[in-house]
């Protein structure tokens, strides 16, 4: 099974915009989205009880093979986000999120990110362990239990 529609949960992780992730205007700086996605998709990989260390032990990783994204509006400081991740895409050695950041239901930005599956040690594209494609197939199809969506 390489590609499917998917019907997985929606995580979402509270972010508050801090002075360090404004410019100068107090406006979010572009790249600062980018980090956002990436604790959402960080506490997304943490609720199915998996974490970046134990991987890392198990002698693979993720690195992030794309990213294509829109900004429609700006998150200022002080702002309390919400940073959704959906997985959209399960491949053998290759995920796909469809990400966002809104403020109060209004969407300041989107994204799917392409996330793939290497070795630690050679950087070279590898599976996902089969425990670990188990648990993104289950959310994927709907039947997880671990995202808060």
């Amino acid at each position: 099974m390489r590609e499917k529609s998917s019907q997985s949960s929606e995580f979402v992780l509270p972010v508050r915009v801090y002075i360090e992730d404004t410019d100068a205007g107090g406006i979010v700086y572009y790249v600062n989205y980018l980090k956002f996605m990436e604790r959402a998709r960080t506490e997304y990989m943490r609720s199915l009880e998996y974490q970046h260390y134990a991987l890392a032990e198990e002698n693979f990783q993720f690195v992030v093979h794309s990213c294509q994204i829109s900004y429609r509006r700006p998150a200022r400081i002080d702002d309390a986000l919400e940073v959704s991740a959906r997985l959209t895409h399960l491949g053998r050695a290759t995920l796909v999120f469809t990400q966002s950041v809104k403020r109060g239901g209004e969407l300041l930005c989107e994204a799917q990110i392409k996330v793939a599956c290497v070795s630690a040690d050679g950087i070279r594209p590898r599976p996902l362990p089969t425990p670990l494609y188990e648990r993104f197939k289950a959310e994927y199809e709907g039947k997880g239990v671990g995202v808060n969506g």
